[in-house]
């Protein structure tokens, strides 16, 4: 059946339909050399630090070789600095036979890090999505693209870490939802990035008291309503407001992008509106959803191999990649 499928799906794309790759990558702390006050103390350039050139030029090459191996039509960052950062990792990219023609970047508010997005594909539009005045919220980028005569929405998220409590997740959640219901969720819409919550974040923040200040309210489950759906996507129907997650069509044991004290995690999330899981004009190719989980982006096997800093002045030692691991999805077009 499988092979069937697939040789139907090659049919399909010489008549014209096409299939593309999206994705989502945190590339942790993709900041340039250049002093502007808003750096983490380890990343103000040419410091006992050790973050100059050298170390710059290792880190774009290393998050290159990991954005090559996606090889998504379209890529959304989160994490980046500034577009001068954003430029030279697609500079890396372009001089290691990837091209990326279109690029933006969230830099409207000044936070240490931004969201942005890569794309063989042009954008109809970007704009930012404000959340909030403290830099302690960082703002959602919203492309609009349009493929075979088909437009859809790609939202670039990333939300407060767990630093911060469920109520600063939920701010994001409910301006993007907002933004969802102006443009109708009859649309092709689709969210993704860091959304520094689970899946299931509803179950597993519980016991976690410090994070609990909404009396078990979540910004992924409750406010963009994924908390029903839990089969694979063949066998997932949508009501009219609701999204699903991706992560509910890998195997159980894959689902997850981030280890903290061995414990692995789903923070990172690709969610999907009702008309992207009906087999129309434009919709998931089911069982696509996936990590990037090559061994080199792992440490003794167990543990995912990030940009290594060293003592307590978080000395660059020039190695490593990021702590998340990238996520992807195809979609096709008819």
């Amino acid at each position: 059946m499988r092979i069937f499928l697939l040789l139907l799906l090659i049919i399909n794309t010489l008549l014209g339909d096409r299939i593309l790759k999206i994705a989502s990558y945190n590339v942790e702390n993709l900041f340039d050399l250049e002093k502007n006050g808003y750096e983490y103390k380890e990343y103000i350039p040419n410091t006992k630090s050790r973050w100059n050139k050298r170390n710059y030029n290792i880190k774009l090459k290393n998050i290159s070789r990991v954005i090559k191996d996606i090889d998504a039509d379209i890529i959304a960052i989160q994490e980046i600095e500034s577009n001068q950062a954003l430029k030279d990792l697609r500079y890396t990219l372009k001089r290691n036979g990837l091209y990326y023609k279109y690029y933006k970047i969230a830099d409207q508010k000044k936070t240490t890090t931004k969201v942005a997005i890569l794309s063989k594909i042009p954008f109809v539009y970007n704009q930012e999505l404000f959340v909030g005045y403290s830099y302690k919220y960082r703002n959602i980028l919203e492309t609009k693209f349009k493929v075979n005569g088909h437009e859809f929405y790609i939202f670039t998220n990333h939300w407060k870490a767990k630093s911060g409590a469920e109520s600063m997740r939920i701010k994001s959640a409910k301006i993007l939802l907002q933004r969802v219901k102006e443009i109708g969720f009859d649309k092709n819409i689709i969210l993704l990035g860091d959304f520094n919550s689970d899946y299931e974040e509803y179950i597993k923040f519980k016991k976690k008291r410090r994070l609990n200040n909404t009396h078990g309210y979540t910004g992924i489950n409750h406010i963009l309503n994924t908390i029903n759906q839990t089969k694979k996507a063949s066998q997932t129907h949508l009501k009219p407001n609701e999204f699903y997650n991706l992560w509910y069509d890998v195997r159980e044991g894959e689902r997850y992008t981030y280890i903290f004290r061995g414990k692995k995690e789903a923070l990172d999330n690709i969610l999907i509106s009702p008309s992207l899981l009906d087999r129309h004009k434009m919709y998931y190719l089911k069982h696509s959803m996936k990590k990037l989980d090559r061994s080199y982006l792992f440490y003794k096997s167990k543990y995912i191999n990030r940009w290594y800093t060293r003592g307590k002045q978080k000395v660059h030692k020039g190695k490593g990649y990021s702590d998340h691991l990238p996520i992807m999805a195809k979609f096709y077009f008819r």
